[in-house]
């Protein structure tokens, strides 16, 4: 029990626990509640100065007490969402290889092939709903990590957990390891992938295919399984692929676009007019790009009744080359393509948003410092009140920060970021940045899915996610500048969210539980994961 991360308690066991299971003398006297163990471990996390030893800690922690590291993450999100997620499980795992003590998830790679569905029945556990799997080749902002992008497979399960109330049994992280094109992993002695450049085509997608064939063998058409951190030429082509055969979601695509357009909804309020009435500029046309734009086009034709052709030319997307335009159309991938508009040709963000007059600028290039002075102060000139979203990960890579948005708009802009920044104070007023975290919505969407026993995941459903997030913001909230709640709350906002995406899923006749719960708020409440200690007898 003291060895078992499950069952133990360390010195929460209490004298007649200690006496029923054979634990007397392995402990020190002392009996501790798990309050006084949580104040201690927190105590003890403050006084890392590096916020990766805050991420190795909570690592190990668990690894030893696995309902203390639930419980210590629930009660203070704010503070250790930082840690176990963006910004710092991207430098954990830059140094994976290097930190790697015991393995958590399964590692699936090329020298598995054709014994998939054995490797999956090695896993302990049985009933696996949710499944996050990446292949690592394009993490956050970092790029290809091969095999050890496992940091985030694992980090976002256990927000599935904190957040969202999944049961940390019933979720599986998965990293599919086809080697790497990263020069200086396959150099570095403590690599812990495979030593060969990335296979692609028919071998790649056979062995994606294998393993989505075995997940639905092994765990049936109910387990939820999340694309994470796929470069773009692959991800576009899984989500498509198996969106009508399995139930599959990618938070790249998906979840960032669910969280934005709920920021958008929620800014209405203090930029005000309906969605229709605004002109979205996006710097960045990859996966998160050009899904945020597609969702925020199916919203506006959800809401007037247009067709998506016509709502999609409220949107202009500025990739590397420039704006999209139809004169660029033959030269374009697939998924930019119904972006090209009537234009004549802007080679810059700058250019096209003096063209454009955007009311809403949107970052999610991947490349920091790209909403300059100029860039700013051009929007601000054509709107009273700007909505600015510098959504790259992590800090460094974001397009600007809330400083900039708020001094280059001489306080003006409604700011949101992807990674955390610390409210600013400009001229007299103190100004609290959103961010735009997908966290908000993959845990709550999940849970969501689960309680219906959803079998595939459909848009409205993402829709119904963000309508769900918007509504949870409170005018204390509006009046600090916020178009998002704040983490505190977040299993509540999850539970909503969930109750919404059920709603949907049992609308839409893709829900298996039945018959449906009365109040589906209460129930995913009643659903979600507790990690307060149990008494054994």
């Amino acid at each position: 029990m003291l060895r078992d991360p499950k069952y133990n308690k360390g010195l929460a066991f209490t004298e007649k626990e200690r006496d029923a299971h054979y634990l007397r003398g392995l402990l020190p006297p002392a009996v501790s509640t798990q309050q006084l163990q949580e104040k201690k471990l927190m105590n003890t996390l403050r006084q890392y100065q590096v916020p990766l030893q805050k991420y190795m800690a909570l690592t190990e922690l668990q690894e030893r007490n696995r309902k203390l590291f639930y419980k210590l993450l629930i009660d203070n999100v704010e503070e250790l969402l930082p840690i176990v997620y963006t910004p710092t499980v991207g430098e954990a795992c830059q140094k994976f290889g290097s930190i790697f003590r015991r393995p958590q998830g399964l590692y699936i790679s090329l020298k598995e092939k054709g014994k998939i569905l054995e490797v999956l029945k090695n896993w302990p556990e049985r009933s696996i709903q949710v499944i996050v799997v990446t292949d690592g080749e394009r993490i956050l902002g970092l790029g290809d990590l091969g095999c050890q992008g496992m940091g985030i497979p694992v980090g976002k399960l256990a927000l599935y957990t904190a957040l969202g109330g999944i049961r940390p049994s019933a979720c599986l992280p998965i990293t599919i390891d086809v080697g790497t094109n990263n020069e200086q992993l396959l150099n570095d002695e403590f690599y812990i992938g495979l030593r060969q450049r990335r296979a692609t085509g028919q071998e790649y997608y056979e062995l994606v295919r294998e393993f989505m064939t075995a997940v639905k063998q092994n765990y049936g058409e109910n387990v939820l399984v999340q694309f994470e951190d796929f470069a773009n030429h692959n991800a576009f082509e899984l989500l498509a692929k198996y969106r009508t055969t399995h139930l599959v979601f990618n938070d790249d695509i998906q979840g960032t676009a669910s969280v934005v357009l709920a920021g958008v909804v929620a800014a209405l309020k203090l930029i005000g007019g309906n969605l229709a009435d605004h002109t979205f500029l996006f710097l960045g046309a990859g996966e998160a790009g050009t899904g945020i734009a597609e969702l925020i086009a199916l919203e506006i034709s959800k809401k007037t009744k247009t067709p998506l052709e016509e709502t999609r030319k409220k949107i202009w997307l500025v990739d590397s080359k420039g704006l999209i335009v139809s004169s660029r159309k033959e030269s374009l991938q697939h998924f930019k393509k119904p972006w090209a508009h009537e234009h004549e040709p802007v080679k810059d963000l700058l250019g096209a948003v003096k063209a454009i007059k955007p009311t809403v600028l949107i970052g999610s290039s991947g490349v920091g410092r790209t909403f300059t002075k100029e860039v700013v102060e051009a929007v601000t000139s054509c709107n009273e009140k700007p909505l600015i979203m510098a959504l790259s990960n992590p800090t460094s890579q974001s397009e600007c920060t809330a400083e900039e948005a708020y001094t280059w708009s001489k306080g003006r802009a409604i700011f949101a970021s992807g990674s955390p920044f610390d409210p600013f104070k400009y001229e007299g007023k103190v100004f609290v940045p959103g961010q735009a975290n997908n966290a908000y919505i993959f845990p709550g969407f999940g849970l969501g899915v689960v309680i219906s026993g959803a079998i595939r995941v459909h848009d409205d459903m993402l829709l119904a996610a963000s309508e769900a997030l918007a509504c949870q913001v409170s005018q204390e909230n509006y009046d600090k500048g916020l178009i998002y709640p704040p983490f505190s709350n977040i299993r509540k906002i999850s539970a909503h969210i969930a109750a919404n995406v059920a709603a949907k899923a049992y609308e839409l006749g893709l829900a298996t539980r039945l018959p449906r719960p009365e109040n589906l708020v209460k129930y995913a409440e009643s659903c979600m994961y507790s990690p307060i200690y149990r008494n054994y007898r």
